[in-house]
């Protein structure tokens, strides 16, 4: 990997997980349809992930520094192979906010990917999924 530029490109395997896990939304969606609250469709990803191996830990912190220092603290909703960031939503709508929050995420972890997936859609592929990538 080349550090003295802008890495954007997301290497194979780090698409092929973003893929599974996609997948793996896909299903829980196809099972429970729209409408509960982000914590179910987070369990219920969880038992997904577990049955397709997918390595990942769940609300994971995540330490905000500033100039070095610790100011705060937050945790992620799942964190896929210390690779990609996982973020459930359950909202009627996604917002400008809820992507910010996932590239400060991205930011704070030093990652490049995250998935900012909405459970509240009548159609999963249709609009509940969003990669968002951060240039480091």
């Amino acid at each position: 990997m080349n550090f003295n530029k802008k890495h954007t490109e997301l290497d194979e395997h780090t698409n092929q997980l973003s893929g599974r896990i996609i997948g793996a939304a896909i299903e829980v969606h196809k099972q429970l349809g729209p409408g509960f609250l982000e914590s179910v469709y987070e369990e219920a990803l969880v038992i997904e992930f577990k049955h397709r191996n997918i390595p990942f830990q769940q609300q994971p912190d995540v330490n905000v520094m500033y100039r070095g220092h610790k100011v705060g603290q937050s945790r992620l909703d799942l964190l896929v192979e210390d690779c990609i960031i996982v973020e459930l939503k359950a909202v009627e709508k996604l917002h400008p906010i809820h992507h910010a929050q996932v590239i400060s995420y991205l930011r704070a972890k030093n990652l490049n990917l995250g998935l900012l997936i909405n459970f509240n859609v009548e159609v999963l592929t249709r609009g509940g999924v969003r990669r968002v990538i951060y240039s480091l």
